[in-house]
């Protein structure tokens, strides 16, 4: 009984410590590998980052909401650890096997929004709440998008339990039966972990946007929090649509790891690609392309459903 209550939770702790670290090591390779140049300690220098943030001094500004300004870092992380908790890392090592999993999957999506907003109003300075509007005016585009996506996923398995989405893909994986979930919820997880070209939150134009005005312990937890998130998609990703822990040979949670690595390689891959798209155009693309397109996955899911 202690290793079924222990264990998964071993591992939601080991994938928010490791996976961020992971993510900066894999994400120094790829950005390297595109300049074409040589690249210094990719192990070493994620930690160097991390302590380098760490020793230096917090920044203040005048009047902000203290509380929710140091809290926010720390409440997105916990959303990526949510998300993680659904997981199933295996038939039986799974975190959290609620029978609404998915359903609690969209709530960190819905929260991440409010965190996010919270993190750049709470500065009570201008760039960091332009980057919390610039996020708000997309996050009701992402959850709608992510929604219809995973209802797809979820009527062949006639459940909303992450779990029985994997035993369904026994036979075929969803992103081959329903070929257009997967790019819709990559759009979605860079999105929402604003990344690459999606990162309109933290933009370079905005000084670093909601994280403008940090410094010290407190941007280091955001940008873990960031990471983290990032690696808590790649991995719905790969329970959702690429049979998550089911393969050959390997054990269950071997296979989990390798199919995540995958999509972690994949988004930092398109964000380091692409080209940052204008607020502007992104939510265009948002309400005029990427929502229907969901909503045509979402058809096509039952239609496979029904035959």
């Amino acid at each position: 009984m202690l290793n079924e209550v222990f264990l998964p939770l071993l591992l939601v702790c080991l994938t928010l410590v490791l996976g961020p670290y992971l993510l900066a090591v894999i994400d120094r390779a790829i950005a390297a590998g595109i300049e074409r140049r040589a690249v210094a300690n990719p192990w070493l220098a994620p930690l160097q980052h991390g302590a380098w943030l760490f020793l230096q001094s917090r920044n203040h500004t005048e009047r902000p909401d203290s509380l929710n300004w140091q809290l926010a870092p720390a409440a997105y992380l916990a959303l990526a650890a949510a998300g993680l908790a659904v997981v199933p890392w295996s038939a039986t090592l799974i975190p959290t096997d609620i029978s609404t999993g998915l359903v609690l999957w969209g709530a960190v999506e819905a929260l991440a929004t409010v965190v996010i907003f919270l993190h750049g109003w709470s500065a009570n300075a201008l760039l960091p709440l332009i980057g919390a509007y610039r996020y708000v005016a997309l996050g009701l585009s992402y959850i709608l998008i992510s929604m219809f996506v995973l209802i797809g996923v979820a009527l062949p398995a006639e459940s909303l339990r992450a779990s029985a989405v994997v035993e369904s893909q026994r036979e075929l994986w969803n992103v081959i039966r329903q070929p257009l979930g997967l790019p819709l919820f990559v759009i979605v997880g860079l999105g929402v972990s604003f990344w690459g070209p999606l990162n309109l939150a933290d933009s370079a134009d905005l000084a670093g946007g909601t994280e403008a005005e940090i410094s010290g312990p407190s941007r280091l937890v955001w940008q873990w929090a960031r990471r983290a998130m990032l690696v808590a998609f790649s991995t719905m990703a790969a329970t959702a649509f690429l049979g998550g822990w089911l393969g050959p040979w390997l054990p269950g949670p071997v296979w989990l790891v390798l199919k995540t690595l995958a999509v972690m390689a994949l988004l930092l891959w398109l964000g380091r690609s692409l080209a940052r798209v204008w607020p502007e155009r992104l939510v265009t693309l948002a309400w005029l392309l990427f929502l229907p397109l969901s909503f045509v996955d979402l058809l096509w899911a039952g239609v496979e459903a029904l035959r």
